[in-house]
């Protein structure tokens, strides 16, 4: 059994696990062994819980020596973002506010997950409720990215990104709202897949943006991301947004769906603030995709430019609506220093929310102010729709669209202490949320100061079979996502 075995894929440890070479309590000890060896330095997880894990790899072993197994997925680790309900579990959002909750009931995601066989593990860090670009807004610590210590993760699910890349999970799930998943897997070199609005149930996820927030995994490798989505994907009765679509079996589309296929390159993507390092990698990944007969297409996506002031005005209106719920009456931190019910709402909040939440508030709150509505709200809306509709209009070209999924590599800590700077990380990213399409990040490179770096392959609404081929084509034959930090 080899010692680097929490290095693995998913797809190499479940023909282990099914040949009997490895057992899922052997396995899930060497993922403790490796969070408790590397943790201190990473500092990827809130919470984990050793003696759960091994219960459930226990379990895992028991059904499949009683020839019970239930897929790829039975026995192997996967780590959760600290926004997603796990019962029994610690559900703090990486907030004050929420520092001593605990979930009386798990998301769907984690039903579908236990029913599938996965060791649900440990909870990750993330930016305070979702908000951020660097896991520097978590209020308990600030997670650090693998390949330098010294540089962000990315955010804002910078612990699931982290985990998997230093080998402390074999896969996790975060939560998409603007790039929260494609732009740390980019900046930790793994894949990050979030998947269509819609597509994948958000009950039991802490809502921030609810028009835009979506669940996904983080994996090693596309197939991976096959697998993974194959258990989480599907109509939930219990999220109203949920959408009824047959769900195709993902993994055995990598081999059926050859192309060559037609892929579009947006001119808005490629210009002002683009590092040449990053531009040079994706540019290497298109040619690619051109040697195996792949027509490359200049694209126009018009109202890009539109995209992060559309995004901070809805999602922080959505924000401020759904943070309201935060009171200090009936769950969540509650102040001990007021003298009555309003001043209880007042200190509650104050002392709970962290700097960057109450700016994300503030600004929501004022957009949905009455004079402000129409003149905010209610255009973003109608500007959203004109960022869709480019989108849909290229579509008609191509069968998806290439870009970097970052402007740069990782950043170092305290690098973007201006909020506008970093708001701009998720450039690239923001435009799939608003347009509710699916979208994928995948390593491509690294830079002169062997830094990772990631290219977005963006997809047809509820196409991610077409998405997940395009992208294996790429990383079947490209050993990037092979690589792994020296920790």
């Amino acid at each position: 059994m080899s010692s680097e075995i929490f290095n693995k894929s998913i797809a190499e440890l479940a023909a282990l696990l099914e040949a009997k070479a490895i057992t899922s309590v052997e396995l899930t000890r060497a993922v403790i062994a490796r969070t408790q060896a590397v943790e201190e330095k990473v500092k990827a997880f809130n919470s984990y819980d050793p003696a759960d894990a091994l219960a459930q790899a226990a379990a895992s072993d028991a059904r499949r020596a009683d020839g019970q197994a239930r897929g790829p997925l039975d026995g192997i680790p996967i780590g959760i973002k600290d926004v997603i309900a796990v019962t029994g579990q610690p559900l703090t959002a990486s907030s004050k506010m929420l520092a001593n909750f605990v979930s009386p009931y798990d998301a769907t995601v984690t039903q579908k997950l236990r029913q599938a066989g996965a060791v649900i593990w440990g909870r990750l860090n993330l930016d305070e409720f979702a908000m951020g670009s660097s896991t520097e807004n978590s209020a308990f610590h600030t997670t650090r990215n693998p390949y330098d210590l010294e540089r962000v993760p990315g955010g804002s699910s910078g612990g699931s990104a982290a985990a998997l890349a230093a080998g402390e999970a074999i896969a996790t799930l975060g939560s998409d709202t603007g790039g929260s998943i494609r732009q740390p897997a980019a900046l930790c070199n793994v894949v990050g897949l979030k998947p269509t609005y819609g597509l994948v149930s958000r009950f039991g996820l802490i809502a921030f943006a609810s028009s835009l927030d979506q669940i996904g995994p983080f994996t090693r490798t596309v197939e991976d991301a096959a697998i993974a989505l194959q258990a989480i994907a599907g109509h939930d009765e219990r999220d109203s947004t949920s959408f009824k679509v047959e769900i195709p079996d993902y993994r055995a589309a990598l081999k059926t769906k050859k192309g060559p296929w037609r892929l579009g390159i947006p001119k808005e993507y490629f210009g002002e603030g683009l590092d040449p390092e990053v531009a040079a990698a994706v540019q290497k990944a298109v040619d690619y995709y051109r040697s195996l007969g792949c027509e490359i297409k200049p694209v126009s996506l018009p109202h890009t430019e539109y995209g992060v002031g559309v995004y901070y005005i809805i999602a922080t209106a959505e924000c401020s609506s759904n943070l309201a719920r935060y009171d200090g009456i009936r769950y969540g931190h509650r102040s001990t220093e007021a003298k009555d019910v309003v001043d209880l709402y007042f200190k509650s909040r104050a002392e709970g929310f962290g700097p960057e939440v109450k700016r994300r508030i503030i600004l929501g709150t004022y957009v949905l102010s009455s004079g402000y509505y129409d003149a905010y709200y209610l255009r973003a809306q109608k500007v959203r729709t004109l960022i869709r509709q480019d989108f849909l209009n290229a579509y008609k070209e191509v069968d998806a669209i290439i870009t970097p999924t970052t402007p740069t590599p990782a950043f170092k800590r305290g690098a973007k202490a201006d909020p506008l700077a970093m708001y701009l990380c998720d450039v690239y990213t923001i435009g799939v949320n608003l347009a509710g399409l699916p979208g994928i990040s995948i390593p491509c490179g690294f830079s002169s100061g062997g830094l990772p770096i990631g290219m977005q392959l963006i997809g047809q609404p509820f196409q991610e079979a077409d998405l997940l081929a395009i992208a294996h084509a790429y990383d079947s034959k490209h050993d990037w996502s092979r690589k792994t930090p020296n920790l």
